[in-house]
């Protein structure tokens, strides 16, 4: 379990990023985190692996203060970062010299990924792509087994095929006992991926917030994804854009009817009306307050 309670963090002091942002994260789900640029979605994922500090407000990681780095805590948790750079060794002395880190750490379940992946031990990290180290790093995250994963944008820099490779692989390695939360702003990569999702909006004065954080079936029964030929002024549209055929809208889904997510109408909808979006999940448990 994750849970930020009222934390409040800046760059500069004076210029806040996130001002008593509350967050509450359940172990058996991945999370997708979606957010503007610049909305601290990187900043999010440091606070809870423990390499930043809130300036207030409290971060609990399954009874941890990240903070302390209590190597209890520091085994149980890896993060994969957008930007990396890994030393000038063989794949196998990168695996054997970070295993004894990680006590659940899988050998087989790390062989089968290379394998996947169509590399060996023997490869030089140094000579190999930007997408090839990420998968390495990628594989050995999945087979840590620690109980929190961390994702910065790890389908950047992926081909087509490498992406699905990704998804099988993430949807293969999470049980009930394991928390992965995913940072993105490539939403169509894995919207058959993550449930639930976050999205960080603007608050006030470049102040970001959580001001969504709810499962696919809950955001279909309280939201209507479609098309409609006409925008009428009497309807409940939180979004829509321009398509062929009309336009595509997303609304308050007040006759219950069913629907497909469409992540980035979703995500597109909760940045242009965050505050009609947090009053329809204000009932929901999962969703911090604004």
């Amino acid at each position: 379990m994750v849970e930020l309670r009222d934390v409040s963090f800046g760059y500069r002091r004076g210029k806040p990023l996130y001002e008593t942002l509350n967050l509450r994260l359940q172990a058996g789900a991945i999370y997708g985190l979606l957010g503007p640029n610049g909305a601290g979605k990187s900043t999010l994922l440091r606070l809870i692996a423990g390499l930043l500090y809130p300036r207030a407000g409290e971060i609990e990681v399954n009874h941890y203060k990240p903070g302390d780095r209590k190597p209890a805590f520091l085994e149980d948790l890896f993060l994969v970062p957008e930007e990396f750079d890994l030393p000038s060794v063989r794949i196998g002395q990168f695996i054997a010299s970070n295993v004894p880190f990680y006590p659940r750490f899988d050998q087989a379940q790390m062989a089968g990924y290379l394998r996947e992946f169509g590399l060996t031990d023997n490869h030089k990290l140094h000579e190999l792509s930007h997408g090839q180290k990420k998968k390495v790093l990628i594989g050995f995250g999945l087979a840590t087994n620690t109980a929190i994963l961390l994702m910065d944008e790890p389908t950047n820099g992926l081909d087509i095929t490498s992406k699905s490779q990704f998804r099988r692989l993430v949807a293969g390695a999470v049980d009930e006992h394991r928390t992965v939360v995913i940072s993105t702003h490539q939403a169509r990569d894995l919207e058959a991926l993550i449930d639930p999702i976050i999205i960080l909006a603007e608050r006030s004065r470049s102040k970001m917030t959580v001001a969504l954080n709810a499962g696919a079936e809950e955001i279909t029964n309280r939201l209507w994804f479609g098309m409609v030929p006409e925008l009428e002024a009497d309807q409940p549209i939180l979004y829509s854009e321009r398509a062929v055929g009309g336009y595509a809208v997303v609304a308050e889904n007040q006759s219950g009817e069913t629907s497909r997510l469409d992540l980035e109408r979703l995500y597109n909808a909760v940045q242009a009306e965050p505050g009609r979006i947090k009053e329809l999940f204000s009932s929901s448990s999962t969703l911090a307050a604004l």
